[in-house]
């Protein structure tokens, strides 16, 4: 097992070779891999001159991707990256994308840059290779069509990204009302700071689905209580297993709480719309869905089992050898990227290393919350004990910094104040501080949210939060 992360996380200390490149420098890191890959003759020639287009453009960027050139890009000892690209190169291989890699400056290219590994190398189509990042609702059958029946809205606005969306509502002319629900935009949004005084706007109506008094909560107008997810019945598709799961109703909704969907259909009705698609009941919605899934299964059967395989085998992820792209091939070079004003092929690329004093933020999740829910819970406050910031020993030394000292974290966009914790698990130039926090329950008012400016990643309209850059310095 082979883990490549700019933090030496469990996952990392378990593994047989772990590569740790700075923040932002994935993409040089594919790079240099594939240089090795073409050099040692990995290449499976066969699989890119059957299912692959830009072969012939791609090979020509390798050459001066060496070993040397990608530790110097990446902080990558050469010698790790030998050993990995022949590991890969050899497979079979899964490549596996964790979900957070694309969250930075040029995420787009470094997704695209780490997916030429498995075409290059023929690792897909065959057991025990592939390329994974999440499993869509689509490989469980889920007809999405169905369930967001786009044809009730035809002329809809644009949709608006949360990286505009404090801009948006302190606009009136773009906003005059916010629903909310299973969200918490108040502690997991960028620019926190002003997003929270657009929320203040008086003329703004907000309401706020949820089962509990959130951030977001304390600035709408309406509360509508939510049941929670053991109040009613639904169906689990995970994020890596090709199964679907049935959640069965544990007990009804407490006080006058009621499920997401028994509260649309009630505003639909308060509101005057009269399409079908609009009050269909849940379990109406749920005999449809497996209907057209394919498993098999009516809810009753399926929560009866409780999860039930996609197949009776291991899928072969692209068996038939045809991608979802307009040539059904793996397009290295792609056409639409470049109409698009994207590059035709990925590049080599490198994040600057930040200057200034300054340092590479990460807040991935913590091990203890599931993004900022349960963030409320006691026990797990008592775990999660006070918000710090986590730093490579030799730079807290360089800023006059011990354990356990408060430090302003700062940026253009805001500043927060965390204890310093010192670990050589992050390497020198980053700082570590893990998101999930509820604002209104840290001293400041305040989460590492409010040090993240909102800017985009270059595809994909994507938050660039693992591109932060700030200070840190003794209170």
């Amino acid at each position: 097992m082979i883990v490549v992360d700019p933090v030496r996380t469990p996952t990392a200390e378990a593994a047989d070779l772990h590569l740790q490149p700075f923040p932002g420098s994935d993409a040089a890191l594919a790079f240099a891999l594939l240089h090795v890959i073409a050099r040692e003759g990995l290449v499976d020639l066969g699989f890119v001159g059957a299912h692959t287009v830009g072969w012939d453009e791609l090979e020509p960027q390798l050459a001066g991707c060496t070993p040397e050139w990608g530790e110097n890009a990446t902080g990558v000892p050469a010698r790790l990256i030998e050993d990995a690209a022949g590991l890969y190169g050899r497979g079979p291989s899964l490549l596996w994308l964790g979900q957070g890699l694309q969250r930075q400056r040029t995420g787009g290219n470094v997704i695209r840059a780490c997916a030429l590994l498995p075409a290059v190398t023929g690792n897909l189509g065959k057991p025990g290779a592939g390329f994974l990042y999440l499993n869509g609702t689509e490989s469980r059958g889920i007809d999405e069509t169905y369930l967001a029946a786009p044809h009730l809205g035809p002329g809809a606005p644009d949709p608006v990204s949360h990286m505009d969306l404090a801009a948006c509502l302190e606009d009136p002319t773009r906003s005059q009302a916010l629903f909310c629900w299973n969200i918490n935009i108040a502690a997991s949004n960028p620019d926190q700071g002003r997003l929270h005084e657009a929320l203040r706007r008086d003329d703004l109506l907000t309401v706020a689905i949820d089962l509990f008094p959130t951030d977001t909560s304390d600035f709408a107008d309406y509360v509508l209580p939510a049941a929670s997810f053991l109040e009613f019945d639904d169906l689990v598709a995970s994020y890596f297993n090709l199964t679907l799961s049935a959640q069965v109703k544990a007990a009804e909704p407490m006080g006058e709480s009621l499920p997401n969907m028994e509260i649309f259909r009630r505003l639909a009705q308060a509101m005057g719309f009269d399409d079908a698609e609009l009050f269909e009941t849940d379990e109406e919605l749920l005999e449809t869905v497996l209907a057209r899934s394919g498993v098999g299964e009516d809810f009753a059967s399926l929560a009866a089992k409780g999860t039930v395989p996609m197949a009776a085998e291991p899928v072969v992820q692209f068996a038939d050898r045809r991608f979802p792209t307009p040539s059904g091939h793996v397009e290295l070079a792609s056409s639409r990227a470049e109409a698009g004003g994207l590059p035709r092929l990925p590049l080599p690329l490198a994040d600057p290393r930040p200057a200034d004093g300054r340092l590479r933020l990460l807040s991935p999740a913590s091990p203890w919350l599931l993004n900022d829910s349960f963030a409320n819970d006691a026990k797990i406050a008592k775990r999660l004990g006070a918000a710090t910031i986590a730093l490579h020993p030799e730079d807290a030394v360089a800023r006059g910094l011990t354990e356990g000292d408060e430090a302003v974290v700062a940026n253009e966009t805001g500043r927060l104040r965390l204890l310093v914790t010192l670990s050589d698990a992050v390497p020198r130039g980053v700082a570590y501080s893990p998101k999930g926090r509820w604002p209104k329950r840290e001293p400041g008012h305040a989460n590492v949210n409010v040090l993240n400016p909102g800017e985009r990643a270059d595809m994909g309209d994507s938050t660039s939060v693992h591109g932060v850059e700030v200070t840190v310095t003794l209170s």
